[in-house]
């Protein structure tokens, strides 16, 4: 069963050229990646896709696992950004401490984020060095309201005044 139409759209409006989170399972583990290629494709199914660099180990893990979620970042988590982003080193376990769930693909879903989309694999177009990974959306949430955090210029921005 896939999500309905009015709970997609709320998700996705959350969405504005921003970062993202692309979370999956591997080997019982979960791990994930962040993303600023990510769309809505169709409504009826309800399609979303993300672009996925193909030496990146998130890569193999969503072939493998079938399914990915893809969380939506409000202005107030640049942290986690920058954590799935790899730019604090000192942190090996990116899920450790977090406040995460999961929903219909069983997928990591982190719970501060401002909307977020879960997915079954649909399908995966090769791009050269890169994958687009369709997927179904199978569940999504939304918070009422939220700025997202924009990516510009190898930089997290609020709004368009640039403050974060």
């Amino acid at each position: 069963m896939t999500v309905d139409a009015q709970t997609f759209k709320e998700a996705l409006a959350h969405w504005a050229s921003g970062v993202t989170v692309v979370t999956t399972m591997t080997g019982g583990r979960p791990v994930g990646i962040t993303a600023s290629s990510f769309s809505s494709v169709s409504l009826n199914p309800p399609l979303i896709m993300v672009c996925v660099d193909k030496k990146l180990y998130t890569h193999g893990a969503i072939l493998e696992n079938q399914a990915f979620t893809v969380n939506i970042l409000g202005v107030q988590h640049k942290h986690l950004g920058m954590r799935f982003a790899g730019m604090i080193p000192e942190i090996e376990d990116r899920f450790a401490d977090l406040d995460v769930a999961t929903a219909a693909t069983g997928c990591p879903i982190l719970r501060d984020a401002l909307s977020w989309v879960d997915c079954t694999l649909f399908a995966a177009h090769d791009s050269g060095d890169h994958t687009i990974f369709v997927g179904e959306v199978m569940a999504a949430a939304a918070k009422p309201a939220g700025d997202p955090i924009l990516y510009w210029n190898r930089g997290w921005r609020a709004l368009q005044d640039g403050t974060l």
